[in-house]
């Protein structure tokens, strides 16, 4: 039996099923993810779990940057075959925040409570742009009134913009006048407004790694030119 085929794929949004990551040994639940149909193989071929990120648009490797790999002890298939349950060895943290599981954020009506076991330093593990990146989505939630950056998000897209085009303005004429401290300060500005750009749209900066890595081998006119058709 081909147990790929058991899987009620036409009724899962997106032909993605979610999946449950358990520790094995705890019964801690570590975080939810999702599989497309080949990213499920390659998890049951290899051994490691492997999810399907909708922000990034592509497979990947639970730990492929970090080192914190899930390796899959059991795989449950739940009664109305939609939903999985890996039962893993996580090695390290399961959470990008650096906290052993993904649900520390504890919940009422009006109230959210962190009961946070921060443990790493993710910015050493993932970069400085992934996890800034990851700070900015966090404060879109943020009171305006005490956050820059929540501050940004209130007032929308043609402020953010408008930021966007400052700064590049400001990174041009470091440059020109030849300051290297005001040109890497410039920079870091325009980078981290960039940064805040991508997040008001929920684009992962993962895309334009993957865009980047798209153009490698090409020339700039080829490139551009492939555009304009």
């Amino acid at each position: 039996m081909n147990i790929l085929e058991t899987i009620a794929w036409d009724k899962l949004q997106n032909g993605l099923i979610p999946a449950i990551a358990q520790d094995y040994l705890t019964n801690e639940v570590l975080m939810l993810a999702f599989m497309n149909k080949e990213a499920l193989k390659l998890s049951l071929q290899s051994g490691y779990a492997h999810y399907f990120s909708r922000t990034k648009n592509r497979l990947w490797k639970k730990g492929e940057q970090s080192g914190h790999t899930q390796e899959i002890i059991e795989c449950y298939l739940d009664c109305d075959k939609d939903t999985l349950l890996l039962k893993v060895k996580q090695e390290g943290v399961a959470c990008h925040t650096g906290n052993q599981t993904c649900f520390f954020n504890q919940i009422s009506l009006d109230t959210i409570t962190q009961k946070s076991q921060n443990t790493i330093d993710t910015s050493k593990l993932y970069g400085a742009v992934d996890t800034l990146y990851h700070t900015l989505l966090e404060r879109k939630n943020a009171n305006p009134n005490t956050s820059y950056t929540a501050s940004l998000f209130h007032k929308g897209e043609n402020t953010i913009a408008k930021k966007i085009v400052e700064e590049a303005a400001e990174l041009g004429f470091a440059i020109k006048d030849k300051e290297s401290k005001d040109i890497i300060y410039e920079a870091a500005d325009l980078l981290y407004h960039s940064l805040v750009g991508l997040a008001y749209r929920d684009l992962s900066p993962d895309l334009v790694k993957q865009e980047i890595i798209r153009r490698f081998g090409l020339s700039g006119i080829e490139e551009k030119n492939s555009r304009e058709k």
